[in-house]
Parts: C-alpha cells; sequence; structure tokens
C-alpha cells in the first residue's frame, strides 16, 4: 500500500516554520517526512536555504517519523566521505529510520566553490563511484579509496547505525532510472512517470521502492493560488535539463519570465477541490509508486493539514 509523506521545503521555510510544519504533518496523518537539500533557493522569492543536516537533526527530536533527502547530491559541494558521516549520524539519531535520496545535482547548488559543472554523464559516474565510497563507510570499517573521481585515505566512521541508511537514487530520464535500478536501493522520481518505473524496475530495481513527490497549493480562493505558484516556484515549470545547469537564483528568476500563470494552473494542483487532490496523489499510485511526499506551497499550511487530515488522506488511503 502507497504511503504518503509530507515534502519539507528548504528553499521557502524557515528552520523553525519547518519543524512546525512537520508536527503539523504527524497529527495530520502523514507517516513519513522528505526534506530538501539546497545551498541556495531556486529563486530569490522563496528566500530560505537552512543546511539539511541540521534540520535532520532538529527533526529527529521533534516528530516520530522517517526521514529521506529529497535529493542529496554527495559528489561536488560535499565529499562523498562527509556525506556517508553525516547520513551514519542521521541514522542514529533517528533509531535506523533515515533514508539517503542521492542525486546528480544541480548546477544552482553545486558550483559555490568554484569547480567546474560537469556533464550529465560525468556526474552519473560521480554519484556510482560516490555510491560506492558510502556504503563502504557505512560498514564501519576502515576505508582506503582510490577512485577516479575520489580519494580516501584510512578513513573509518565510528558511529554508524545498526543497519546501513538505504540509498534512493534520483532520476528523471531513461538513463537515470537505469542508473538507479543498477546502484539503489530504491528509486526517486517527481512525477508519475510509468515508463520511468518500469526503467527502473528492467535495470535491476524490480521489487525497491519507488518514491516521488508534488507540491500542490491547498487555497480556497484558486486563482491567488496559481498566483503564489507562479511567483514562488514557477521554477517547477522549466523544460529539459535547465533545472540542471542555470547556476545561480538570479537566472531562474530570468529563465521562468518563460511560464506564465495560465502554465501554472494547468499543471499545479491549485484550490480547494478535495477531489482534484485526490486524483492528484492517485496518479502515482496508479504509476506504481510505493510513497508520495506532498508539499504545500505558500503560507496556508493549517487549511492544508486540516483538509488533508479530514478528507484528502483518508480518501487516498481508501
Amino acid at each position: 500500500m502507497t504511503e504518503y509523506g509530507y515534502f519539507l521545503s528548504c528553499e521557502e521555510f524557515t528552520p523553525d516554520q519547518l519543524l512546525d510544519q512537520a508536527r503539523r504533518a504527524a497529527d495530520a496523518g502523514f507517516t513519513r517526512l522528505a526534506i530538501s537539500d539546497h545551498f541556495h533557493p531556486w529563486n530569490d522569492a522563496q528566500g530560505n536555504s537552512p543546511f539539511v543536516w541540521s534540520m535532520i537533526g532538529a527533526l529527529s527530536r521533534t516528530v516520530d517519523l522517517p526521514v529521506t533527502t529529497l535529493v542529496t547530491c554527495p559528489t561536488v559541494r560535499l565529499h562523498p566521505a562527509v556525506t556517508a558521516q553525516a547520513a551514519a549520524t542521521s541514522g542514529v539519531l533517528l533509531d535506523g529510520r533515515f533514508t539517503l535520496g542521492v542525486g546528480t545535482g544541480e548546477a544552482l547548488n553545486e558550483h559555490v566553490h568554484g569547480d567546474r559543472w560537469p556533464s550529465f554523464d560525468e556526474r552519473a559516474e560521480m554519484l556510482a563511484e560516490a555510491v560506492e565510497v558510502m556504503r563502504e563507510l557505512f560498514t564501519g570499517r576502515q576505508v582506503s579509496h582510490r577512485g577516479r573521481y575520489y580519494t580516501v585515505d584510512n578513513a573509518r566512521l565510528y558511529t554508524v547505525p545498526d543497519r546501513p541508511p538505504p540509498i534512493y537514487v534520483s532520476g528523471f530520464g531513461p538513463g537515470a532510472a537505469a542508473l538507479a535500478g543498477r546502484i539503489g536501493d530504491g528509486f526517486v522520481t517527481m512525477t508519475p512517470d510509468r515508463d520511468l518505473v518500469g526503467e527502473f524496475h528492467s535495470a535491476g530495481g524490480a521489487g525497491k521502492p519507488v518514491i516521488g513527490g508534488v507540491k500542490v497549493c491547498w487555497s480556497d480562493d484558486r486563482d491567488k493560488a496559481v498566483d503564489l505558484v507562479h511567483r514562488l516556484w514557477s521554477t517547477e515549470l522549466l523544460p529539459g535539463e535547465l533545472a540542471q545547469l542555470l547556476p545561480t537564483p538570479t537566472h531562474f528568476e530570468q529563465a521562468c519570465e518563460l511560464v506564465t500563470p495560465e502554465m501554472v494552473g494547468t499543471t499545479v494542483t491549485c484550490g480547494n477541490d478535495t477531489e482534484e487532490h485526490i486524483a492528484t496523489l492517485r496518479s502515482y499510485v496508479e504509476a506504481g509508486f510505493d510513497e508520495v511526499y506532498v508539499g504545500q506551497i505558500g503560507p496556508d499550511n493549517e487549511a492544508f493539514f486540516d483538509h488533508y487530515r479530514s478528507a484528502v488522506l483518508p480518501a487516498a488511503i481508501g
């Protein structure tokens, strides 16, 4: 049966707001949490970007729910050995209820050291090697590694959970889905694409979890909701590889001038039509997803959580 979690957006909310949302999500019947890992928000209007590993530590003492990163890039901004230490500690704090979602990343977050931003094929190779390094370190044994992209010299994680954190790999195209099938314990993708799920399964992912996330905007005024989504999250509608290649929030703001409110209104679930929200969740179930994480755009969290508790989640769960 599909589980429904809440998506905590570090780009849009302050640490205190995120912790409050986590408590509200647990009270509303969501059974899991996902949290984004960003150095920058997508645009200045979103206005936040707390450090995900600090947030996970705080979440571990706030609610009793599993937490998954959607997603961390363990290849450029943070070395995989450092990411492994952060993930292992998170696994201990959450008593084994932590999942490390990883991906090939975006220049928006990863360029900050001034490193060259590689092509997708190279980033995929880097991710595969990073996952190998992290799995070795999760054993708690001393590790030395000399690879194409990474060196680890006599490193050992002394604080590790009883079981290594599962590593779920993100992908938005056939190549990335196949990579997830080969190296991941699960697959992360944001759209309910049955073909991508099939690609993952056929590449070695059969029987492994598939998880996704969707942003909605519950509001009694649909037009205002569309305008809010257009201002804060037009980035969701950018095509192709732009989201991976643009380096700053300013560049995203420029690109988003091409996104109209009409495009938002036909793509993002906005307003207070309960059946529309239920249908959005069910589209993931029909595509074969095991976990779906829902994030509310904007400040009207109380109405969102009230209606999801009373109507949307009960109907979606059946």
